[in-house]
């Protein structure tokens, strides 16, 4: 009996594809140019149980087992290797619970973030975590890569939120780890060390997360600049005057150009550069803090700046930054970057990135969520252009080591995957690169789970 076969036996034998054609569409994600392998088959499980069976199976038989979400990942993380098993828990998609009074969530993994924020909403209740990718991109996924988002600057990034998951280890052994609970310092941050893991560590199989009170209101300020550095000069100022924004968003003009090309918005006419903040603190202390970040705009040179009355036009420029990567993609391959520098140091690198794409002659577009220095330079390259691709890899690898050298790091929230293993290498010492190879053996002593990921090698 095949391993195909055999896999039917320990799992319902409908969730288990093999036809080629079906299996294509699950074999890597939305990284430019990072490789991937044919898988033995895809498992669509329903629940822990089945998770459970695969990861015992794949041990018993050395299988690799890749965990995948939506697949709208960035770096390569749920990539397939070659011969492996990939579980998408696009069927586990269930909110399981609200909890008000507690205010928490419960999910399986293959919830799709919007659809969470959703469900909240009707009760009064958000959760903050909004990468980009919110419409598409799944909680398990968010939780594997430590997800940010628009509003991370003021609310933080996924781990801030996750307080218990329930995991399938290598050993095929089902955990729970965290608690419910508001404070608890028993043992060892285990689930936060599985949040951002990438499934190396275990396979997430449900998450409890915390929830805030229903969002307040925001103010919306827009300023246009003639240039992305005097646009971080102003992410500078507004990180100096104490204000914390809700959303501090940069878009250049190449991405308003892609947005108006694609929906016809008409947003590229009149600036190069377009930074997007956001307040909402209630009041009067709100409306200082507006002021305090259009007065950062001016002074840092906007050519125009002001406060939105209009909540629909407010929205249009934040529905143009969600829009500007899948924009360009139209356009041709688009590799991402993913850099994070210290908020004073915005404008400098951003002034690098400006001269990497000289030096490569490579089109770099940037998105950024500037307010926490997490900047998202796109580099753009002609369909089948082999020079240009190789122009494109040499920025990629500039741009990371300008991020390094300025006290930074290669990845704010895409992940290592495959695309940054050579970063992260350069970013941290040998010495910690051991403390991590040993915290992989000792979850995952077989080897098995998304083996090639975030390490090049083993210790």
């Amino acid at each position: 009996m095949d391993l195909v076969a055999q896999l039917r036996t320990v799992v319902p034998a409908e969730h288990v594809l093999d036809d080629p054609d079906v299996v294509e569409g699950y074999l890597q994600d939305h990284a430019e140019w990072a490789e991937y392998g044919k898988a033995l088959a895809v498992v669509r499980p329903r629940g822990t149980e089945e998770v459970q069976a695969v990861v015992r199976f794949a041990g018993e038989h050395r299988v690799p087992v890749v965990p995948r979400g939506a697949g709208t990942g960035l770096s390569g993380g749920a990539n397939a290797i070659e011969g492996c098993i990939v579980l998408s828990f696009e069927a586990m998609d269930q909110v399981l619970e609200i909890n008000p009074a507690e205010r928490l969530a419960v999910v399986q993994p293959g919830v799709v973030n919007d659809d969470l924020r959703a469900a909240c909403a009707a009760q009064d209740l958000w959760y903050p975590p909004d990468p980009a990718s919110a419409p598409w991109s799944t909680i398990g996924g968010n939780v594997a890569t430590n997800a940010g988002g628009l509003c991370c600057v003021k609310y933080g990034v996924t781990r801030d939120y996750v307080l218990a998951l329930e995991v399938v280890t290598g050993r095929g052994e089902v955990v729970r780890l965290g608690r419910r609970t508001a404070k608890g310092v028993a043992g060892y941050d285990l689930c936060g060390l599985m949040v951002g893991s990438e499934g190396t560590l275990g396979i997430i199989t449900e998450i409890t997360v915390r929830l805030r009170p229903k969002r307040p209101v925001e103010r919306t300020i827009a300023g246009y600049f003639d240039s992305v550095v005097a646009a971080g000069e102003a992410v500078s100022a507004v990180s100096a005057s104490g204000v914390i924004p809700s959303a501090l968003e940069l878009v250049d003009k190449r991405c308003l150009e892609a947005v108006d090309a694609w929906k016809n918005m008409g947003l590229s006419t009149e600036a190069n550069v377009v930074l997007l903040g956001r307040v909402d603190t209630p009041g009067q202390a709100g409306e200082d803090e507006a002021r305090t970040v259009l007065r950062c705009f001016e002074e840092a040179g906007a050519t125009w700046a002001a406060l939105s009355s209009d909540e629909q036009e407010a929205e249009a420029l934040f529905d143009a930054r969600r829009l500007a990567y899948p924009a360009l993609e139209r356009l041709g391959p688009v590799l991402t970057e993913d850099v994070c520098v210290p908020k004073a140091l915005v404008p400098e690198m951003l002034a690098r990135i400006e001269k990497t794409a000289a030096a490569h002659d490579t089109l770099i577009a940037n998105i950024a969520h500037a307010g926490d220095g997490n900047l998202h330079p796109l580099l753009i390259t002609p369909i089948g252009d082999e020079d240009a691709k190789r122009r494109a890899q040499a920025a990629f690898e500039d741009i990371i080591a300008d991020a390094i050298e300025l006290g930074g790091t290669v990845t704010g929230e895409h992940g290592v995957g495959l695309l940054k293993r050579g970063g992260l290498r350069r970013e941290v010492s040998p010495a910690v690169l051991d403390l991590h190879h040993a915290v992989k053996t000792a979850l995952d002593p077989l080897g098995i789970l998304n083996p090639g990921k975030v390490f090049t090698t083993t210790a």
